[in-house]
């Protein structure tokens, strides 16, 4: 997949080696795209820039520690780079965030020759735009919005897509709804500047490990691009319908919040010094939680939906052909308990980090009892489980790792703040979720815990049991069970499959991305410090030409495969960092 991620936290835009716009969804991360030929080359519109004449070479990168892409074209002498970003900087007290994609196109060496291709389409593809010419822009009309594209480009030379010599920089500014009116070279330079400085800033108050600080960068990076900062949400991943597989079936809409998901993204967040997401993702948990006082689906949409029925889109061809092409996702019906610990986690620093105390009010407190109540209702009710399996509902292993998780969190909060019956709480169902893993999910004879109380299988998830700490590295188990599962569940030496066994949606095939990275993780905890760098290095070989890692990675081709970019394949990139080479200390 070579594809480099742009956004602003209100849009998102993928962007190909050949600087075509394959992804573009308008106004929000989860509507309609405007370009989305990566599903379908003929009804996917095109928004491009190319040399008139076949490339004999392309470079592509970012602008470092920023989301500024830049990819250079050669022909012969002929030499043009283009600079695509979305704007983003502080103004007014608050970001600046406008829909609008900015591209420069600059000549670098001889007289190249270049070509725009701009035809936005909408409602996925249903609505082919036509376009109208204005005295100095064009403009196209879905519903209800106007796209106006602004250019110092003859207008004719876009709307024919004829070939015009580079003499000097064009800029190309699309725009939904608002459209730019402003000096145009002007304001894309000024917006350019500051949102590079925007960026470079925002790398540069973080924390790096000793080690692995690029892969670190653009990690965190792509990660702060998943929020949806209007209401805090955390999205999966920017795309729908990428299979895991080819031909698998398994294509799915990840646009949308995993309470589970987000709460791992905020956990890297934070590792890296990063705190503003944390933020504005616990008022969209107050809200969600206000909606849903009886019990937190696993996934909502980012403005808080809580309905995201399925709809398969018949007219598109799919990403390579795959099919089909999904909107929406029906795993908010499921029942996932683990979501109530990783809620609890997701709320601790505001009453564990004082410098967040001021945050705790009093319906984050409210909240936060009524989640240890849900863990404790739901101790030993049957679920779905992680991995969102077709199956029989069962009492699993990482939903009862997410309980201890929570209470033992709660505990300490109770413990923090003088609150003794809140961790005297925390305490008890902490110890009654450690009660049953011990008593029910250990299994001897294979020398792992197993996915569920009745059940015998290795799951990857349960690597975790290191990596939060339930399993201390001098625990008797903790090594034998690090070794079982990477054993039972190894795809390659360093690529694992999430599961084995039948999950009612057909033979697995895919290796799972952040599974590796857990495996990694695990093994550095437990001391094992350069089997987890060698894992981990051949794990970041598989980013692609930018860094960018997708949800899996078939063990036969060493291919990126499924939704694009992952969030929490990047999550488990950074975690794994820091527990291979930790932040250093000072020199002096």
């Amino acid at each position: 997949m070579k594809l480099a991620l742009i956004g602003n936290c209100a849009y998102q835009a993928l962007i190909d080696d050949r600087a075509r716009v394959r992804w573009l969804c308008w106004p929000r991360f989860d509507s309609s795209f405007v370009f989305g030929n990566l599903l379908d080359e003929e009804k996917g519109g095109i928004f491009s820039v190319e040399p008139a004449a076949p490339p004999s070479q392309i470079q592509q990168e970012y602008l470092a520690n920023t989301n500024i892409l830049r990819t250079v074209f050669r022909t012969g002498e002929d030499l043009f780079e283009v600079l695509d970003f979305a704007p983003r900087f502080a103004q007014y007290e608050r970001f600046y965030k406008p829909t609008m994609l900015i591209r420069r196109i600059r000549p670098l060496a001889g007289g190249p020759v270049v070509r725009v291709r701009c035809r936005p389409v909408y409602d996925y593809g249903r609505l082919q735009l036509e376009p109208t010419m204005a005295s100095n822009h064009i403009y196209w009309k879905p519903p209800g919005s106007e796209l106006r594209l602004t250019t110092n480009v003859p207008l004719t030379f876009v709307l024919e897509e004829r070939p015009f010599l580079l003499e000097a920089d064009a800029y190309l500014v699309l725009t939904w709804g608002r459209p730019l009116e402003a000096p145009l070279e002007e304001t894309c330079d000024k917006f350019l500047r500051r949102t590079r400085r925007y960026w470079e800033t925002w790398v540069r108050h973080g924390v790096v490990p000793d080690r692995f600080q690029r892969p670190v960068i653009r990690s965190a990076l792509a990660l702060k691009l998943h929020q949806y900062e209007d209401t805090g949400a955390i999205t999966a991943a920017t795309t729908t319908s990428l299979p895991e597989y080819p031909g698998s079936g398994r294509n799915w809409d990840y646009r949308f919040c995993w309470l589970r998901d987000a709460c791992f993204t905020l956990g890297a967040l934070r590792r890296i010094g990063q705190f503003e997401e944390m933020e504005r993702f616990v008022t969209y948990l107050l809200n969600i939680a206000e909606q849903s006082p009886e019990r937190l689906q696993p996934v909502y949409g980012i403005s808080g939906e809580s309905r995201l029925d399925e709809r398969i889109l018949d007219h598109l061809a799919g990403y390579e052909g795959n099919r089909p092409v999904r909107i929406g996702n029906d795993a908010y019906r499921q029942l996932q308990n683990d979501v109530y610990g990783e809620m609890i986690a997701a709320l601790a620093p505001l009453f564990l980090d004082v410098r967040f105390q001021d945050l705790a009010s009093t319906h984050s407190t409210s909240l936060l009892e009524r989640l240890l109540a849900r863990i404790e209702q739901t101790m030993e009710v049957p679920d779905s489980g992680p991995w969102e399996k077709r199956g029989p509902s069962r009492i699993h292993t990482f939903s009862l790792l997410m309980h201890w998780t929570g209470a033992c969190a709660a505990a300490r909060i109770g413990e923090r703040c003088g609150n003794r019956r809140l961790a005297e709480w925390g305490r008890r169902l902490g110890a009654r979720a450690r009660d049953l893993i011990e008593k029910r999910c250990w299994r001897p004879d294979r020398g792992h815990y197993a996915d569920s109380v009745e059940t015998d299988d290795a799951d990857a998830a349960l690597l975790m049991m290191v990596n939060l700490g339930y399993l201390d590295p001098s625990h008797p188990h903790a090594e034998t069970h690090v070794r079982a599962l990477g054993e039972r569940l190894r795809a390659d030496h360093h690529l694992l499959y999430r599961y084995l066994q039948d999950d009612g949606l057909g033979e697995t095939k895919a290796s799972f991305t952040v599974c590796g990275f857990w495996y990694a993780e695990a093994l550095a905890r437990l001391g094992r410090v350069d089997e987890a760098e060698e894992v981990f290095r051949k794990l970041c070989g598989h980013a692609n030409h930018v860094g960018l890692l997708s949800e899996d990675i078939d063990p036969e081709t060493g291919r990126l495969w499924g939704n694009f970019p992952q969030a929490y394949s990047h999550v488990g990139l950074i975690n794994a960092a820091f527990a291979i080479s930790p932040v250093a200390g000072p020199i002096v």
